[in-house]
């Protein structure tokens, strides 16, 4: 449900978020704001409206009043809009930026970020890009929200998935970036050793990845596994939680990622995973414990790693709580919430 517009004048933070398709951005100020406006005076600013999400107009940016404030920043475009307020509008402006990028900054965003007062990274990789100091803090889920499921049978026969027999998984866009088709080529290739071994994929492929997609699709069906490695039609983010505690093993075969939430939904669900050595992912999993890591497109490796985690069920099921426990102690959102809220008043003390 949608909430009224916020007073401008009694907001002390804005998280801008200046585009208006989805994006982890979006996310992120969505996952957010709501929690952190229990504890300061928090606001979007948006060109769409967020649901629940406390928000000011865009046009009320050009009226703020003197009193000081946190701007916090997640793209160029919105340092820029920052730096305006506050160089050209003069508005009383305490800039914040959060990076997440992996790769080497443009000159512009170098120039940008070096005019920020302060700089989180989102994970250790990301701050090894920036050329000054950042705070780490790690993005966090809502741990209530995922969780094992206290009858993994039942679930299954719920979402018509086998009730017996090791179900592997992987979520998100389906595209090559994701690496979604390393994922089938691995279930392909374990099918044979792990005869009632049942592999999920689940995600949407944009118009420029259908034929992506429906290569994948021609795949499975040229092995005659269309039964046993399934094509799930994407659910609303309200269920797939269920479909997390559903899996005994979550694979995250990406080729490229920023930060990846997955590998954390997957943790907090019970769920161990394998995951190629990307993102935030070595930062998130730790080898042995929840999950074991794997170089990025390296078939091989990875059939051998999820092979290997489904041939020993004892470890596997240990690794389940393991990765329970480890989500709820280092990934939080009330803990990534709270780290970002104590950065506000600091710049606005």
């Amino acid at each position: 449900m949608a909430k009224s517009p916020v007073d401008p004048a009694q907001i002390d933070v804005i998280a801008p978020n200046f585009k208006k398709r989805l994006s982890g951005v979006t996310a992120t100020v969505v996952r957010l704001v709501p929690l952190q406006a229990r504890d300061i005076a928090i606001a979007a600013t948006c060109p769409v409206d967020l649901p629940d999400v406390p928000q000011i107009p865009l046009l009320s940016l050009l009226t703020l009043s003197r009193r000081k404030r946190v701007w916090h920043a997640r793209r160029n475009v919105e340092m820029i809009g920052g730096l305006i307020l506050r160089h050209i509008l003069r508005k009383r402006l305490a800039l914040l930026f959060t990076s997440a990028s992996q790769r080497s900054h443009t000159g512009l965003s170098r120039w940008l970020i070096a005019r920020m007062d302060r700089v989180v990274a989102t994970s250790a990789k990301s701050a090894g890009y920036l050329q000054r100091e950042a705070q780490v803090i790690h993005h966090g889920i809502d741990i209530s929200s995922f969780a094992p499921a206290p009858d993994k049978a039942a679930l299954r026969a719920r979402l018509g998935l086998p009730p017996a027999g090791p179900v592997i998984g992987c979520y998100g866009r389906i595209r090559h970036q994701k690496g979604t088709d390393v994922f089938v080529d691995t279930a392909l290739d374990l099918l044979t050793d792990h005869p009632t071994l049942t592999a999920v994929v689940m995600g949407r492929a944009t118009s420029k990845d259908r034929g992506f997609e429906a290569e994948l699709r021609r795949k499975v069906a040229a092995a005659g596994a269309q039964e046993r490695v399934i094509f799930a039609p994407e659910v609303p983010v309200w269920e797939i939680a269920d479909w997390y505690a559903a899996l005994d093993l979550y694979v995250a075969p990406q080729r490229w990622e920023g930060f990846g939430l997955t590998p954390l939904e997957a943790m907090a669900s019970g769920v161990p995973v394998v995951a190629t050595r990307v993102g935030a992912f070595e930062e998130l999993i730790v080898e042995g414990q929840t999950g074991a890591l794997v170089p990025r497109d390296d078939l091989p490796a990875m059939t051998r790693a999820v092979g290997a985690a489904l041939a020993d069920q004892d470890a596997l099921k240990k690794r389940s709580a393991q990765a329970r426990t480890h989500a709820e102690q280092h990934f939080d959102i009330a803990a990534e919430a709270a780290a970002l809220v104590a950065i506000y008043r600091e710049m606005l003390a």
